[in-house]
């Protein structure tokens, strides 16, 4: 694939995986992520298209905001208002 898709993390990471095909590359941060964490991801990402899916709370768009830092080009997927962050949309 040319894209990666990151998230904040395994419940999101399993959401998307029941509508994407199996070779769509999903990375979590697992919460906020740290130096260690950014520079794993960045690696992962080895250069090709990111989209940014997290949720609507104070944590996700912290993340959001740190990931923007880092893959400035990357795309920002977003949820509907009303629905419990990236796990809980519905397929």
């Amino acid at each position: 694939m040319d894209f990666v898709i990151i998230v904040e993390g395994k419940n999101d990471k399993k959401r998307l995986s029941r509508v994407l095909t199996k070779d769509v590359p999903i990375l979590c941060t697992f919460g906020t992520p740290g130096p260690d964490q950014l520079q794993q991801l960045i690696q992962q990402a080895n250069g090709r298209d990111v989209y940014i899916y997290t949720d609507h709370d104070a944590s996700g768009r912290r993340i959001r905001g740190i990931l923007s830092d880092v893959f400035p080009d990357a795309e920002h997927l977003y949820t509907k208002k009303g629905y419990a962050g990236v796990e809980g949309t519905p397929e």
